[in-house]
C-alpha cells in the first residue's frame, strides 16, 4: 500500500511537469520568512524562527523548494534551537492557494539536542511578493511537534528583459 502511494505521488509529480497545458517560463524565486508556532503537546511554550526559501518553478502549478533557517523552541529551564534543512514540493490549487509537502532534517545547535527528521504538510497563499502559510511539523527525535505560521517576502530571480 505504501509503495502504491509513492508511485501515485511520483506519477502526479512527473505528469504535471510533462503535460503542462500552457507554456511557462521556468525560473527561480527567493523568499525570506518569519515563523511562529505552538507546540502540539505543551512540552514547549512556543517557537519563533527565520528562514530563506529557494524555489524553482517547473510550471505555473508546480515548484520544488529548498528551505533553511533557524528555529527556537521556548521552555523553562531548557530551550532548544535547531537549523532545519527541508526539500519540498509545492502544488498550486488555483491562482494563489497551494499545498506543499516538506521533508528534511533539523540539526540541533544546543549541545544536548540531537538531530531530527522533519516532515511537514503545508497549506498556503502566495502572490507576486507575499507568501503566508500554515503548517504542521513532525519531529521524529524531539519531544514535540508544532503548528506554525510563516509570513514571507519573495521575489523572482529572473532578469527583466
Amino acid at each position: 500500500m505504501k509503495n502504491m502511494f509513492y508511485a501515485a505521488l511520483a506519477t502526479l509529480f512527473l505528469g504535471t511537469i510533462a503535460y503542462s497545458q500552457t507554456p511557462y517560463n521556468k525560473g527561480f524565486r527567493l523568499g525570506f520568512g518569519l515563523n511562529g508556532g505552538f507546540p502540539t503537546d505543551g512540552a514547549y511554550d512556543g517557537s519563533v524562527g527565520v528562514d530563506a526559501r529557494l524555489q524553482y518553478d517547473f510550471t505555473k502549478k508546480t515548484s520544488l523548494t529548498l528551505t533553511s533557517g533557524y528555529t527556537h523552541l521556548f521552555n523553562e529551564p531548557e530551550e532548544v534551537g535547531f537549523v532545519p534543512a527541508k526539500l519540498g514540493f509545492k502544488y498550486f490549487l488555483g491562482n494563489q492557494f497551494y499545498l506543499m509537502g516538506e521533508a528534511g532534517a533539523a540539526f540541533g545547535v544546543n549541545g544536548n539536542i540531537d538531530n531530527s527528521l522533519i516532515v511537514a504538510p503545508v497549506f498556503g497563499f502566495a502572490n507576486k511578493y507575499l507568501d503566508a502559510s500554515l503548517r504542521y511539523e513532525y519531529y521524529s527525535d524531539y519531544e514535540t511537534d508544532q503548528i506554525a505560521l510563516r509570513l514571507a517576502y519573495g521575489f523572482s530571480l529572473k532578469k527583466k528583459k
